[in-house]
């Protein structure tokens, strides 16, 4: 516990190497893109309205992400998360098998904006600061807990960790923090939500929730049980090499708005079809190999945003067809595309034990595709594009902010947040600007 509480009280933006700065930047710049495609979600309109009715706290409060009205910050950094959520775009990592910026993000802006003014420099350390902490946790999470558990488990004590550093908080009271944090931290089990996709998705907004709140309650001398995740003696090693090996490089990004189990498939398939020179309708059927995990993610003929996220099938074939796979391709027309459809219900899923073998750390796919004479392509394995051995480069990462900001935000206020990300880490005032930007009300379409 000694070497969680000093790194997380005492790191500072001059410890923090420069690709880890860099990679604090892209995380963030990622995220935002990501909550302003979320914010266009049935899920996200519910989550607002509900943070509004049953968690408001008037001027005393902190504004909700992309929206203004305010809320206490537990509400809004519940809301914050359950946006990002939303939208299955955002970094994940894959030991935990889940993801630690979709916490992190709105509730360090829920901090701020409840009255903890940040550098900019301050602000990017704290995000490098949540990831360290979030990752390990998670690690340590699923190493100790026999059930698989959703994202929100683990993240909330990153949550907590960074109320306790902006608060100032002591030894004491931040191990109160952290122990509140993972005791009420969602013990949701994952895989039931794979199995039946629905909006209670990956747990992260109830993890936001739990670890904001965590803050304030042992800021106030609440007690909490120790956080074994943090405080388990089998655990030390995770925590002996705070500032020395940053965790925050082993996250991945996601090109496409889907499960990260079920990339490696759209990766296979697109790849082996631009090698057949096949076009969708000459394709009559596709086999996916892949590890079980991703076999769950069965639906063929989704009806929901949710349900063409945890698919399979259905991203596979949309990117068959359209040559990609985003928000076009899992609201909307996409939906009910009757050529998407002709192939998500023509995909056979095979549960490969090698592949299944190798999982978590490693996500595997093989496809084939059959042709129209009832011959079968058969493609080689490939792994998801955006893991830390094949990243997304810094133009993809910045096209794909664009293309999910820009429909909600408009032009102007995307070039405003790129431009004050990138200064981040030149500020030495208060990131007003940025979060004032964040902040922002806009009008939705109906």
């Amino acid at each position: 516990m000694t070497d969680a509480l000093a790194f997380l009280h005492d790191c500072r933006f001059s410890n923090l190497p420069e690709p880890v700065v860099r990679m604090a930047e892209r995380c963030l710049l990622d995220l935002i893109g990501v909550a302003a495609a979320g914010r266009r979600t049935a899920l996200s309109a519910i989550v607002h309205d509900f943070a509004c009715r049953h968690m408001a706290a008037g001027d005393a409060g902190a504004r909700l992400l992309l929206d203004g009205r305010r809320v206490s910050p537990a509400g809004a950094a519940f809301a914050g998360a359950s946006t990002i959520d939303s939208f299955d775009a955002h970094d994940g990592h894959r030991l935990t098998k889940g993801h630690a910026g979709v916490a992190i993000l709105p509730a360090l802006l829920a901090y701020v904006d409840h009255g903890i003014p940040v550098t900019g420099r301050e602000f990017l350390t704290s995000i490098v600061v949540g990831y360290e902490i979030a990752t390990r946790a998670g690690i340590a999470l699923h190493a100790t807990a026999a059930d698989y558990h959703t994202s929100g488990a683990w993240n909330a004590v990153a949550c907590a960790a960074l109320g306790a550093r902006l608060m100032g908080l002591d030894a004491e009271r931040t191990r109160h923090a952290l122990g509140i944090a993972e005791y009420h931290g969602p013990r949701s089990p994952m895989m039931r939500c794979i199995d039946h996709p629905t909006m209670v998705k990956d747990g992260s907004g109830w993890g936001a929730l739990a670890g904001v709140s965590a803050a304030y309650l042992a800021a106030e001398a609440f007690t909490g049980a120790p956080a074994a995740t943090v405080e388990d003696p089998a655990q030390a090693d995770l925590w002996r090499d705070l500032g020395t090996r940053w965790r925050i490089l082993d996250q991945y990004l996601k090109p496409y708005p889907v499960c990260r189990w079920a990339q490696p498939a759209v990766e296979a398939a697109l790849a082996l079809q631009r090698q057949a020179g096949l076009t969708a309708n000459a394709i009559t059927a596709v086999r996916i190999h892949t590890f079980h995990q991703a076999t769950r993610l069965a639906a063929r003929a989704p009806e929901t945003t949710e349900a063409a996220q945890y698919s399979t099938p259905f991203p596979v074939a949309a990117a068959l067809v359209r040559g990609r796979v985003g928000a076009d391709e899992i609201t909307g027309d996409g939906l009910s595309d009757p050529n998407i459809l002709r192939l998500s219900m023509a995909t056979e899923l095979v549960d490969d034990p090698d592949m299944s073998r190798r999982f978590p750390a490693e996500r595997w796919a093989r496809a084939a595709l059959q042709r129209a004479d009832g011959h079968w392509i058969e493609g080689e394995a490939r792994t998801a594009r955006g893991d830390p051995e094949a990243p997304l480069d810094s133009a993809e990462i910045t096209r794909k902010f664009r293309a999910l900001a820009h429909p909600t935000l408009g032009h102007e206020r995307t070039a405003l947040l790129e431009a004050d990300i990138v200064s981040l880490a030149e500020d030495a005032t208060d990131v007003g600007a940025m979060t004032e930007t964040l902040f922002k009300p806009m009008l939705l379409p109906a």
